[in-house]
């Protein structure tokens, strides 16, 4: 038999904000996890990433409210709140998934300046590389790497005087070898997602409509 009734459709949309709610408190402790460790010190990541979880949490919140007390107002706010979150994860899904590797290098070369010199020395220590693209085409960009490398942390670049074949690679190389598959991944997550969204958007809606058979037949909804 179809669930189509009050309270499974009560019920189903309280199990999704749980979801919600625990992917929402999962991001907050890996944001303070890493931090706490010291794996990312840079405060913007950090920000960042509690900002999501924080975000996410208030959404879920506002659906769990919403639907234990059929509260039409926060059922409304919540079906709009998730519908612009939907479309804006949809979007930026498929540009992960339809970006390709040209476009990736310009993302890098132009949210690099914008991280700390201190952001910079862990990635370098992280990955083993120095400098992000060392390009020849701009005389601007190929000296700002010079100057990246010869301050460079990395382990690779103390063996290039001692071993000949050793080779200290770049970051933007390294991380290229792998950004592919990372935004498929990401694309991928966030497409799944997005559609348990407008599967809330949807639960809700039809919630919202629906009447309390507890409640008075006569109240309105």
């Amino acid at each position: 038999m179809v669930c189509g009734g009050f309270a499974c459709s009560r019920n189903a949309l309280c199990a999704l904000n749980v979801v919600y709610v625990l992917v929402g408190l999962l991001l907050v402790a890996v944001a303070a996890w890493g931090k706490g460790f010291g794996l990312v010190s840079s405060i913007h990541i950090i920000g960042g990433v509690i900002a999501v979880g924080v975000f996410l949490l208030l959404i879920a919140v506002v659906g769990l409210v919403g639907a234990v007390h059929h509260h039409q107002v926060l059922l409304f706010f919540y079906m709009i709140i998730l519908g612009l979150v939907f479309v804006f994860q949809f979007g930026v899904s498929c540009s992960c998934l339809a970006i390709n590797r040209s476009r990736q290098e310009g993302l890098f070369s132009s949210a690099w300046p914008l991280l700390s010199n201190k952001t910079k020395t862990e990635l370098e220590e992280s990955l083993d590389c120095c400098g992000l693209l060392n390009s020849t085409a701009d005389p601007g960009a190929f000296r700002t790497f010079q100057a990246e490398f010869s301050a460079c942390p990395a382990k690779c670049k103390a063996l290039l005087g001692r071993d000949p074949r050793a080779k200290c690679l770049t970051c933007g190389e390294k991380m290229l070898r792998h950004s592919d598959e990372a935004l498929k991944i990401l694309g991928g997550v966030g497409l799944f997602f997005s559609f348990t969204e407008i599967l809330g958007v949807w639960l809700a809606m039809r919630y919202r409509n629906q009447k309390d058979p507890r409640a008075n037949p006569s109240a309105f909804l």
